[in-house]
């Protein structure tokens, strides 16, 4: 039983570690950084993985992008970790680590708790992925950004859409998490 397990768990990983991938090419482009499904992904893989699984998931994707596999929202390849987004990349990891870890309790889980460890996730990536925009623009690639554009491009833009997102998955990890637990 216990290495059919370990199949389950890596099948589970793998399918979102593809489901990400996926997600980077279905995009709504808006100025700066484009709103893409891998959010909704990465949630899913915390909430449905837990934290350790999820974070794995997520960061096999992040991998595959850095080695050249063009799985990233704008290409692939080692070269993006100094493109200012990629910060979103990394708070995607976390961000999945820490909702699977306030979700991995299954008794007591109403829609209520998963939306917050959702919306706790969602920022997570959004201040992630601001601070690390930031450096890079201003101290790397030398094309400043001040505050107020970085908050309007970086966030505002694009997080109507991710909280919508926050609520789709709360939703479907609530249906549909006790299935996945049976088989």
């Amino acid at each position: 039983m216990e290495q059919k397990s370990r199949i389950q768990k890596m099948a589970m990983c793998s399918l979102f570690t593809a489901l990400t991938a996926v997600g980077a090419f279905i995009k709504i482009p808006i100025p700066v950084v484009p709103f893409t499904l891998q959010f909704l992904f990465t949630m899913l893989a915390g909430l449905f993985l837990g934290g350790k699984l999820g974070a794995i998931s997520v960061g096999a994707y992040a991998l595959l992008g850095l080695a050249g596999l063009p799985v990233f929202a704008e290409g692939g390849g080692f070269w993006y970790i100094i493109k200012p987004s990629f910060g979103y990349i990394i708070g995607f990891v976390l961000g999945s680590y820490v909702t699977g870890k306030l979700t991995e309790k299954r008794e007591g889980m109403t829609y209520g708790r998963i939306l917050a460890a959702n919306f706790i996730g969602l920022g997570i990536v959004y201040g992630v992925g601001m601070v690390y925009y930031y450096v890079i623009c201003n101290f790397v690639i030398h094309t400043p950004i001040g505050i107020g554009p970085l908050f309007l491009y970086c966030f505002l833009l694009a997080v109507p859409g991710d909280i919508g997102l926050c609520f789709g998955a709360a939703a479907l990890a609530k249906r549909v998490r006790p299935m996945i637990e049976k088989i």
